[in-house]
Order: structure tokens, then C-alpha cells, then sequence
């Protein structure tokens, strides 16, 4: 792996304020997956796991496929709005994103099972249906952007600490030509002084820092499933998921300030507007499997629960970058050389493994209320490589990372035709120190007319999470990396229009 992108990644999305390693933040952000739904399920905060009898059944509890007693299809879009409110040293930014995908494509087969003459058609092995659905369980669309003034670092302190890095691994012959901490070095952001014999920043202001980025892309799953009933006592289900990943992010830091350049061989302060720009594009492909069951001990309650294998993904990652400063006196003016950019890594990962259990009670014709634990097992997240040792990468996932329990309770009201629907969804913050939970409040309609019916549903997502647009070391550094808290909301609305058939 290219010495300058393993230390230059920690700018795109850094996770610790001590070290970072490229590839462990993308492990976690292609492992926050949500399972493909319809506006029913999503209404009643995705507590589906005892439900059944929806087409969410076949890429959750493939359980719940076996419920059904006639064909059924459906297709929901999707509309979300993404809003990140930002707080860097005390200025206030917000930003927003609106975007329109495909939520989830869902059919079900019935496949009634035949029964020997004269054998009681309500026992044995009744139906086994198959159900095949397109899913979407991640968006990436968001834009982000934060800005303020910085008293007591600059991005230079990092480059500092990159060119001290790589310096010592050169037995101390220099740094490697190339690299940003060499763009760095080239344009005078950095210098070696011989007292302390290190690397330093040459800015020796307060900075105006600014940082802008767009995301784009998402994560999908084509679902295959079966399920059989029993009785009409007993489930059982079984299903694979065939996964793809596409992730696109531009960045860019701006930052001004005062330095101490070499003019003539005189140490003068100048002025500097110093850009620094990031492009990432990833990706990938990867498969898992899903088994679960529903068990009624009385006609009105459903026990069920479902257990997902980790996503075995292989991601291929297109990486470039570009330092440009400005000075306001002689030399008027620097740009990088980009070299042999892009830089191309293909690696693998396994993502978490998800076990859920649940419980649903209905209430007559009227309706039911359904209640889900969900065990997510962050710390099963692994990186694999032959571009690259993954060893650092994997070490930050077990250190940065743990497992979390997630909760999901819902209900649904039948009047006559008409269904009112809500819920809430809560996950638990695997990240260690930082972030926050993700809570989300949701409530929903539905009417059904004939064979056909009409579902809709308002999501609304809220959460924290700090980011750190670079990177300082202690061992490097007398000061923390700065951070940029932001409060992250999303306002969702999904629609669903299904027939039986």
C-alpha cells in the first residue's frame, strides 16, 4: 500500500483522535446496513421479526414468507432528506441533501403443498412459498460542510507529523518523494528545523478552517427466500442475499492563515490560502444468508427470530488527492504534482453478523403490537488484502468498535379497510467515546381495496456523531485533533403499492 494514502486516508473520515488507519472507517460504514422493507414495516419501526406475512419476510425473517396464502407483489420508493446542522469552534453551518431511490421490490409465490386423500388439510407441511426481493439497506447521498477559526493547530501539524513518520521509517534519510507530507514540504507548509531535529508547521497564526464534502451511491441487496408452514403452528425459513456497494465522496479543506516562508533565504510571513482535495470511489460486490423461524403457542401471539451470517464483500477502492497553496508574497504560487494517481486497492471484508428475536400479539381483527432485540457484532468486523497488511486496520476495528443491541417496538390498527400504523426504532452507537444512537420515530397509513393495496410512511432519523478533519498525534503534537460535532436528521417518506394475485 502507498505509504502516502495509508497516512492521507484519516482525512476522509477519521475515527480516533489517536491513529487511523484508511480502510477500518469504510469497514463501518459498509457495515451499517438496514434491512429493505415496505412502508408497513418501516411504519411500525421494522419489528417484523414475528410478524410475518409481509413481503419485508423475504429479505428479513424468511420466516414470514411462509404465512402466505395467496401471490403477492409490491414496489416502494422512497424519498429522504438529509440535513447535518455542524458546530466547529463555535460557528454554526448546515447543509442538506434530497434524493429519491427505490426502497424495496418485493414478490411472493404460494406453493400450497398437496396432501394425501383424506388427511386433515390443516396438519403437516401446508404451503412452501418463495419470495425473491431488491432491497436498498444503505444511502450514502449527504453533504457536509463546517468551518471556523482554529487558535491553536493547523492541517500542517499533520503534515508534520506524516513527514516525521516517514522520515524515521527512511532511517532518517528523508521523506519520500511523492507524498503529500512532500507536496507539504515542496510548498512551504512544512520545514525541518535542526533544534528539535523534527519536522514543523510553518504556520504561526490562528487559522479559518472550512471543510466541504459530498457523498453519493448506496448499498443494495437482491434477496432469494423460502418458507414453509407447519400446521399453521410453525415457520420456518430460509434465504441468501446477493450484495452490491457503490460509495463516491469528493472533500475539500480550505484553510488561510499566516506562515513563516523562506524569501531570498529570509524567514518572512506571508499570508496563504491552502486547499487540499480528496476523491474516493469504491466499489463492490459480496453475499450472505438468512435463516429464521415464527413459532404461535395460541393463535394471537407470534415468537420469532432470525439469524443474518456476516456480508463477505470485495471492495475495489480508486483514491486521489491534490495539495494547492497560495502565498500572498513571492513565490506567488504552488501546485502539486499528482504522480501516479490513482491509486487503485482492492480489498475484502466481512461485516457484522445480526441475530434478532421478537414477539407479536394481535388483538382479534383489530390490529397488533410486535416488539424486536436485535444483537449486532460490530466487534466480528475483518479486512483482508493482498494490496496491502491490514493487521493496523484491524486492530482499530477491535479497538474502535463494539457490539451493540438494537430495539424496535411498533404497532398496527385495523379500521375495517383503513390501517394507522406507528413506531420507533432505536440502535445502539457502536463507536467507542464518541457518536450517539440512532433513534428513529415513524407512523403510517394503509388502505386496501380488492387486491390491491396502498401503504405510506414518515420516518424521522436523528443522531450525533464528531468528525475530525485531520489527525494529530500526541507523540507528534501538544494539542488534540479538532472536531467538528454535527447533529444529523433525516426526514424519509416511503410509499408502497402492492397487489395480490
Amino acid at each position: 500500500m502507498n505509504l502516502k494514502y495509508a497516512l492521507t486516508g484519516v482525512a476522509i473520515v477519521v475515527a480516533s483522535q489517536v491513529s487511523y488507519a484508511q480502510y477500518s472507517g469504510d469497514a463501518y460504514r459498509f457495515s451499517q446496513t438496514q434491512t429493505g422493507a415496505t412502508s408497513r414495516i418501516k411504519a411500525i419501526g421494522g419489528a417484523s421479526t414475528a410478524v410475518g406475512g409481509d413481503l419485508s419476510s423475504v429479505s428479513g425473517n424468511p420466516a414470514g414468507i411462509g404465512f402466505f396464502t395467496k401471490s403477492e407483489l409490491s414496489i416502494t420508493p422512497e424519498y429522504n432528506n438529509s440535513n447535518v446542522q455542524s458546530n466547529y469552534f463555535g460557528q454554526n453551518s448546515n447543509s442538506t441533501n434530497n434524493h429519491v431511490n427505490l426502497n424495496n421490490a418485493s414478490v411472493v409465490f404460494y406453493n400450497r403443498l398437496s396432501t394425501p386423500r383424506g388427511r386433515d388439510k390443516t396438519k403437516g407441511w401446508l404451503s412452501f412459498n418463495l419470495g425473491a426481493s431488491y432491497n436498498r439497506t444503505n444511502n450514502f447521498y449527504r453533504t457536509e460542510t463546517y468551518a471556523g477559526t482554529n487558535p491553536s493547530s493547523s492541517i500542517a501539524n499533520s503534515y508534520a507529523q506524516y513527514a516525521n513518520i516517514d522520515n524515521a521509517a527512511n532511517g532518517g534519510a528523508g521523506i519520500t518523494d511523492g507524498t503529500l507530507q512532500a507536496w507539504a514540504y515542496n510548498q512551504s507548509l512544512i520545514d525541518f528545523y535542526n533544534t528539535p531535529n523534527r519536522f514543523q508547521s510553518n504556520v504561526v497564526s490562528a487559522t479559518n478552517q472550512a471543510n466541504s464534502s459530498v457523498t453519493s451511491g448506496g448499498q443494495s441487496e437482491f434477496s432469494l427466500a423460502g418458507g414453509a408452514n407447519y400446521s399453521n403452528k410453525l415457520y420456518l425459513g430460509f434465504g441468501i442475499g446477493i450484495t452490491s456497494l457503490r460509495y463516491n465522496t469528493s472533500r475539500t479543506f480550505n484553510e488561510t492563515g499566516t506562515a513563516s516562508i523562506l524569501i531570498n533565504n529570509v524567514a518572512t510571513n506571508s499570508g496563504y490560502n491552502s486547499q487540499y482535495y480528496q476523491d474516493q470511489s469504491s466499489i463492490g460486490t459480496g453475499f450472505n444468508a438468512k435463516v429464521g423461524f415464527i413459532y404461535k403457542p395460541v393463535e394471537a401471539v407470534r415468537i420469532g427470530a432470525s439469524f443474518t451470517t456476516p456480508t463477505w464483500m470485495t471492495i475495489s477502492d480508486n483514491y486521489a488527492e491534490a495539495l494547492q497553496t497560495l502565498y500572498a508574497q513571492d513565490p506567488p504560487a504552488y501546485l502539486n504534482s499528482t504522480g501516479n494517481q490513482p491509486y487503485l486497492t482492492t480489498y475484502n471484508l466481512r461485516t457484522p453478523l445480526k441475530a434478532s428475536g421478537g414477539v407479536a400479539v394481535f388483538i382479534g381483527k383489530y390490529g397488533f403490537i410486535s416488539g424486536d432485540v436485535e444483537y449486532v457484532d460490530y466487534k466480528g468486523m475483518k479486512l483482508s488484502s493482498g494490496d496491502y497488511d491490514a493487521s493496523q486496520d484491524n486492530f482499530d476495528l477491535a479497538r474502535l468498535y463494539k457490539s451493540t443491541v438494537n430495539a424496535r417496538i411498533g404497532a398496527e390498527a385495523k379500521l375495517e379497510d383503513f390501517f394507522i400504523r406507528g413506531g420507533f426504532n432505536y440502535q445502539g452507537n457502536p463507536e467507542v467515546g464518541i457518536g450517539s444512537p440512532v433513534k428513529t420515530s415513524s407512523a403510517g397509513i394503509g388502505y386496501r381495496f380488492g387486491k390491491y393495496y396502498i401503504d405510506a410512511t414518515y420516518q424521522y432519523v436523528m443522531h450525533n456523531t464528531t468528525v475530525y478533519p485531520y489527525e494529530l498525534d500526541p507523540a507528534y503534537n501538544t494539542v488534540l485533533s479538532p472536531g467538528a460535532n454535527l447533529k444529523n436528521t433525516y426526514n424519509n417518506a416511503f410509499l408502497t403499492l402492492g397487489m395480490r394475485f
